[in-house]
């Protein structure tokens, strides 16, 4: 009997070792650096690779809305109305009902188009006289960043405004010879911030 036992012990530790040369197979068979299983780690899910441009992304990913256009970029300004005079101004064009704010260095870097009351002031250079962050508009709309440039004799103020609504006046509904210039409210705080008092502003037919 105790050899029979013993029989069965060698035979139980045979099969052991073989079992452990089997598992050591696997083992080696799944390694990281085994040379096929590189490719397979770069593939997509369909099996193929991506190109990738210089800094990793797919060569053909963009960014942005894929639209084809600059969103960043701005509108070009108009011209500057020749003989509007030189250095640092607010040019106002009567007949295009635009205005432009000239930096000293001659180039504008604002421009935009206003709705002007009754009455238009004369060509010619007048100065900022009187500034308001607040007030009332001839139509009764609650203004901001009100700048004055000149008045006439018969009591008509000249100036730039913007409706807080953002609406434009009627002229022939107010029935009144006014003298207001209204803006968008975007365009008043440039003014505001551009017209300081003493600003050249030269009016243009």
């Amino acid at each position: 009997m105790a050899r029979s036992s013993s029989g069965v012990f060698v035979a139980a530790l045979t099969a052991a070792a073989l079992a452990g040369v089997g598992f050591l197979a696997v083992q080696a068979e799944a390694a990281p650096d085994k040379p096929r299983s590189s490719h397979a780690a770069g593939a997509g899910a369909s099996g193929k690779g991506e190109d990738k441009g210089k800094d990793g992304a797919p060569a053909d990913s963009g960014t942005g809305t894929g639209s084809g256009k600059d969103e960043g970029a701005k509108a070009a300004v108009p011209d500057v109305p020749a003989a509007s005079g030189a250095g640092k101004r607010v040019v106002y064009a009567l007949g295009q009902k635009r205005v432009w704010l000239v930096g000293a260095d001659g180039k504008a870097t604002h421009s935009f188009e206003v709705a002007p009351s009754a009455v238009n002031p004369s060509p010619g250079s007048y100065a900022v006289t009187s500034r308001d962050a607040t007030g009332t508009g001839s139509d009764g709309k609650a203004i901001e960043h009100v700048v004055r440039f000149h008045s006439t004799a018969a009591g008509v103020v000249f100036g730039f405004s913007a409706a807080v609504d953002g609406s434009l006046p009627d002229p022939a509904a107010t029935g009144k010879k006014t003298g207001a210039v209204r803006e968008m409210p975007a365009d008043g705080r440039a003014m505001w911030d551009f017209a300081l008092n003493g600003t050249k502003v030269v009016v243009v037919a």
